[in-house]
């Protein structure tokens, strides 16, 4: 499996992705004044707090918020960065406002992007012989590094199994990773609330998840918890543990940017490096 981002086999398939529909430029029937209202609060932020983070006065914010003001959409901007709210959101505050949404959804593809495309290349490479996959806001694999294919192999599945995939199928599916997993009711039920929460701003992935299987609720817990969840996978040379990582990029002023995050699986013991390590060494001979 390639740990180049845009090989000629998924260029194409990577387009489709990544290219989203346009934005819907219809005025939301909730207001602007509403809709950053409900923000703030979701925040828990005070108006203070929201004036001092995006450095207008506290009454420019009430009269902003009750309708008697209109931002500039420099203020608008200052405000959606510091509530921290979804880009597709501040599309919809921008337009509800009567400016044009601001933020746009450039394919990965597209040239404007090859220093992310780069910078994803590295850290999937840098990460060998751990396995590491670039994910989409529905979950779906993006890209995936040598070290990807190395553990399907390892599972039983086949290496070049990532190509196409959605994450959160295949672990909810019969038939698909889950069915590897050791601990596959807890990791079932994390997949789940993750997506879950994620789907409440995402209506495409929303109706992926209507279309899976709901987990089982997990055994009880223990009383003496672990530091954190572990992903554990049979293999041929028995249990593989590893610890989950995400990395995303900082400050993103694209839809596409902000949806992207690389999930790092990190061997958890010196036995399961040890496997990573050989399996990849021989397939680099």
């Amino acid at each position: 499996m390639t740990s180049q981002v845009m090989d000629s086999a998924n260029s194409r398939r990577q387009s489709r992705t990544m290219s989203t529909r346009p934005f819907p430029r219809t005025t939301p029937s909730i207001t602007a004044s509403e809709q950053l209202r409900q923000l703030r609060r979701q925040a828990k932020l005070s108006q203070l707090d929201l004036a001092l983070m995006s450095g207008i006065s506290q009454r420019h914010l009430s009269c902003i918020e009750t309708g008697r003001a209109k931002p500039s959409p420099g203020t608008l901007h200052n405000l959606l960065m510091a509530l921290d709210a979804p880009l597709e959101h501040c599309n919809s505050v921008f337009l509800a406002s009567g400016y044009a949404p601001r933020y746009e959804a450039t394919p990965l593809t597209s040239p404007s992007m090859e220093a992310v495309r780069d910078a994803i290349t590295h850290l999937l490479h840098a990460n060998n012989p751990a396995p590491a996959i670039v994910l989409g806001s529905q979950w779906e694999i993006l890209a995936a590094n040598a070290s990807t294919g190395v553990l399907f192999d390892l599972v039983g599945l086949s290496a070049d199994a990532a190509e196409g995939l959605n994450l959160l199928v295949t672990l909810l599916e019969p038939g698909g990773l889950g069915d590897h997993l050791n601990n596959v009711e807890e990791i079932r039920l994390i997949a789940w609330q993750r997506a879950a929460r994620e789907a409440l701003s995402n209506p495409g992935l929303a109706t992926l998840l209507k279309s899976l299987p709901t987990p089982q609720e997990a055994s009880t817990l223990t009383n003496e918890l672990p530091p954190l969840v572990l992903t554990r996978l049979g293999s041929r040379h028995g249990e593989l543990k590893f610890m989950s990582t995400f990395t995303t990029f900082g400050m993103p002023l694209d839809i596409t940017m902000e949806s992207l995050r690389i999930e790092h699986l990190i061997p958890a013991d010196a036995r399961t490096w040890e496997v990573m390590a050989r399996a990849y060494g021989q397939l680099k001979c």
